[in-house]
């Protein structure tokens, strides 16, 4: 493995925080989140057309760039530096992947053109909490995952005009905004269970969509109602759905693991800058043991996790996604090393570090939020020790 960055790497990791320095400072942000799409269309129009954020990892043919993994990775983590709400992670990284694996030739050459320029954002909608565990991260998902029935969740059903969707998700990511929505329904009834992804557009008739008040305000969630809504099959009904999420789910968390130490790093930052210029007992606060060590007990935690987090990237894009899974671990490790630097920030900025003006809360939230929807992470970990088979040996130490 060479960990060196390409120089095309380099040059969207340069760019990328260059745009956001100018266009995303705490009050863009916030100003940002509190729109009815929850994010700045201007920024996404010159996130997706001047530098092809969508479409990193989708092919050339398609209209992208014909990139990896790793790239979207790149660029996650400079989004997560500054906590831009932003359509990416629903639309390339959760999105776009669904419909490559899966969707029809036709599907695919309508479609990603327009993921790619920006032009159409999508949202993944799985019932109930069990995202984490369908994509294959905390868990294996149950039987009946997709609802359906007394089961809850969406019911498809085909008739003449062909097919129907009916149920109630929540906890959808960027599901009020995003003009695609790629719904997971329960079909077949009990003699042909099985879950199938639809196709269903966001003015679709019969749909309503709710924004949710969430813990992370830069990550906006809504709730799906859907009574009696016109879908589209993606793909066939032979199509291996859960095999496709199980294999986005690895590159969903090196995506997320990526994103998160960029939020760790910057809130470290932020708090190394403060003990610098604070001032207690006639010196710096930085200067006293404590806190020294503190921090860098912070650094050496994030730096270990952005080891793992570019690891977890790099093994995907180099296995296609068939090799070893790695992103449940990097995704853990992230989201610890971001709780920890948050909380630490909280602390060692004292009195301002509580209030809801300063930025520090913001990291906090994301860190909770992130685990709400992708952990705990405990449960990253132990899922990860299953599927090694950790634990299987029956050897006992003496």
């Amino acid at each position: 493995m060479d960990a060196r960055l390409t120089p095309e790497q380099d040059h969207i990791r340069r760019t990328l925080r260059e745009l956001l320095r100018k266009r995303c400072s705490p009050g863009d942000v916030r100003a940002a989140a509190d729109t009815l799409a929850g994010y700045d269309p201007a920024l996404w129009t010159a996130l997706a057309r001047d530098l092809g954020l969508p479409g990193l990892a989708l092919p050339e043919s398609c209209g992208g760039v014909g990139g990896t993994p790793t790239e979207i990775a790149l660029a996650a983590e400079e989004l997560g530096r500054v906590l831009a709400p932003s359509p990416l992670l629903a639309t390339a990284v959760l999105g776009a992947p669904l419909v490559t694996a899966l969707g029809t030739d036709a599907q695919r050459a309508d479609l990603l053109p327009r993921i790619a320029s920006g032009d159409l954002t999508a949202a993944l909608a799985v019932p109930g909490t069990a995202l984490a565990a369908v994509l294959s991260l905390t868990g294996e998902p149950r039987r009946d995952w997709a609802g359906g029935g007394r089961a809850g969740g969406v019911q498809a059903t085909r008739q003449a005009a062909g097919w129907r969707l009916y149920g109630q998700v929540g906890q959808v990511l960027d599901g009020h905004s995003a003009g695609l929505l790629l719904v997971a329904a329960h079909a077949g009834g009990y003699a042909r269970s099985r879950p199938l992804l639809f196709l269903v557009p966001g003015d679709a008739p019969g749909l309503v969509r709710t924004r949710q008040t969430s813990l992370d305000a830069t990550r906006p969630q809504a709730r799906l109602e859907l009574r009696d809504v016109p879908a589209e099959l993606l793909g066939d009904e032979d199509a291996d759905v859960e095999g496709a999420l199980v294999r986005a789910g690895d590159v969903v968390a090196a995506v997320l693991a990526a994103e998160a130490v960029g939020a760790a790093d910057r809130i470290l930052e932020l708090t190394v800058e403060h003990a610098l210029r604070r001032e207690q007992f006639g010196r710096a606060i930085g200067s006293f043991q404590a806190v020294k060590h503190r921090l860098a007990d912070v650094y050496v935690q994030v730096q270990a996790a952005r080891s793992a987090a570019y690891y977890a990237a790099w093994a995907v894009a180099s296995t296609g996604g068939e090799g070893e899974r790695v992103g449940g671990l990097a995704l853990a490790q992230a989201l610890d090393s971001l709780r920890t630097a948050a909380a630490e920030g909280i602390q060692l900025h004292g009195g301002i570090g509580f209030t809801w003006e300063h930025e520090a809360q913001l990291y906090f939230k994301r860190a909770a939020g992130d685990e709400l929807l992708f952990g705990p992470v405990h449960r990253l970990r132990a899922h990860a020790a299953e599927a090694a088979r950790l634990f299987d040996t029956k050897e006992v130490a003496v």
